[in-house]
């Protein structure tokens, strides 16, 4: 039972709405509000936090709704607004109270609620002594061990926090990377603490998601039906443990790799850097929009630092966020047009060097034969030749081709090609990085006098790529002009 509730509406939820929605549980309930004012907490008289109510987002994305919410939803025509509230999973009361929230926006202002049959504009009787559940809320077993366990004042809508661990209980189809998820990710990592996302195992994560818990200590936690715990990416059977979830042992749970994910679908993986010198005049996300074009014949529909994705690609203004943010770094997330399946993550960073672009673009496909890999290499020399590419790697997997995660095992990716820009290469020097242990020979990209190398590694069906990539990367590190700052395939 989903936990979260979402108003979609073609109007901007205004002032009047807003009270109405927050009226919800009548008069008794106080309002805090955090972050800045973009989360504002419905709680009872002694504080407890009951619904965290977002504030509401211009989404002009077609196919957003659709993509996060499941194709059964019908959303209002873009542009419209996506108000989104959290319930405590302490107070079973909180539900309900966050379903009158959303009905009451949806009565005022038009559109719908997600999920259906969520939406109602009755009052929501919260007693007064609505208590707030210490343990870790996930049902329908709890940890035991809660000796370090506190509220969570600083971190809206997080179930639990420990010394060294927020704890965010989600009963959702698919979890997104919102906004408040990015916001309590910034805030773990400046706190030293881990982020622990537990969820059943039918939910699923979007690939910004799914990239954003990837790395240690951060968790996707999933309630075992059998009993216990384990990792969704990993498998790892884990146990609460003074006040974080931790590795019990080897072996993968059971459950992680039962499931398999359906033959046919693929998903077709570019992660390219490009490094341009800093420039007034110089423009971000074109070497992402030139990639999307080559791959799918249409720009990239939308662009935004969360999700949803709520703004109309523009690299200019992408371009301006990042100026804003410099010298810290910027990391957006794009998306495709519906019915075309792509995400990308896109980082961009001040280097030594100048401005640093990381793209990591995902597509899916129903059958292998839709998978464009006569395209990749003509793709390198659109990146070599118009976007000062440095370094891009292909590879290719069996996996859901609608590009989100599911709580299983799935095949691992195998490398299809490798491309190495040309500063590289001259470091390198061309005679050495032209002559790599592999089958086929590379290509040569560019300019005669100043060349990329194209380096085909197989057609991601056969597991020794990995070893001619691993091949490839000696062979190159091993160069007489390598420098540390090559990058190299590890």
């Amino acid at each position: 039972m989903t936990k979260d509730v979402i108003a979609l509406t073609p109007k901007m939820p205004d002032t009047r709405s807003l009270l109405a929605g927050l009226h919800a549980g009548g008069p008794e309930l106080s309002l805090t509000a955090t972050d800045d004012g973009a989360v504002i907490q419905l709680c009872t008289a002694a504080g407890r936090p009951l619904v965290s109510v977002e504030a509401p987002l211009l989404v002009h994305v077609p196919g957003e709704a659709e993509r996060l919410l499941g194709p059964q939803v019908t959303a209002p025509e873009p542009p419209f607004w996506w108000t989104e509230t959290r319930a405590s999973t302490a107070a079973p009361e909180a539900e309900s109270l966050a379903g009158s929230v959303c009905g009451r926006l949806t009565m005022l202002l038009g559109g719908t609620t997600w999920p259906p049959g969520a939406a109602h504009t009755a009052r929501v009787a919260v007693p007064d002594d609505a208590t707030h559940d210490e343990r870790t809320p996930t049902p329908p077993s709890t940890p035991d061990d809660d000796r370090t366990e506190t509220a969570a004042p600083a971190l809206p809508a997080v179930d639990v926090l420990t010394d060294s661990t927020a704890v965010l209980l989600a009963d959702r189809p698919l979890v997104p990377l919102t906004a408040w998820l990015s916001d309590i990710l910034r805030t773990t990592a400046r706190t030293n603490r881990a982020l622990h996302l537990v969820t059943p195992p039918h939910v699923r994560l979007t690939l910004p998601l799914r990239t954003a818990l990837s790395g240690a200590p951060n968790r996707w936690v999933i309630q075992n039906p059998a009993g216990g715990y384990y990792d969704g990416l990993s498998g790892a059977q884990l146990t609460w443990q003074d006040g974080t979830f931790t590795p019990t042992g080897s072996a993968a749970a059971d459950a992680f790799t039962a499931a398999a994910t359906p033959a046919e679908q693929r998903q077709l993986t570019v992660s390219f850097r490009t490094v341009h010198a800093a420039d007034s005049e110089l423009v971000l996300g074109r070497a992402l929009e030139a990639a999307w074009q080559h791959l799918t014949g249409a720009p990239p529909a939308g662009w935004g630092t969360a999700e949803p994705v709520n703004l109309p690609w523009s690299p200019r203004q992408l371009t301006d966020l990042a100026r804003d943010r410099a010298p810290a770094p910027t990391h957006l997330i794009a998306v495709g047009a519906p019915g075309r399946p792509a995400v990308a993550t896109h980082r961009i960073t001040r280097t030594t060097a100048g401005v640093a672009q990381d793209t990591t673009l995902t597509l899916g496909y129903a059958t292998p034969a839709e998978v464009p890999l006569d395209a990749l290499e003509s793709l390198a020399a659109t990146l070599v030749h118009e976007h000062d590419l440095t370094t891009m790697l292909t590879t290719l997997r069996n996996a859901r081709a609608d590009l989100t995660l599911p709580s299983h095992l799935e095949a691992p990716p195998l490398p299809v090609s490798f491309t190495l820009g040309p500063r590289d290469i001259r470091a390198i020097g061309l005679t050495h990085a032209r002559r790599p242990p592999l089958a086929t020979k590379p290509r040569q990209l560019g300019a005669p006098t100043y060349p990329a190398l194209h380096y085909p590694l197989g057609d991601g069906t056969d597991p020794e790529a990995w070893s001619a990539l691993q091949n490839l990367a000696n062979h190159l590190k091993n160069g007489p002009g390598v420098t540390s700052s090559a990058q190299l395939p590890s």
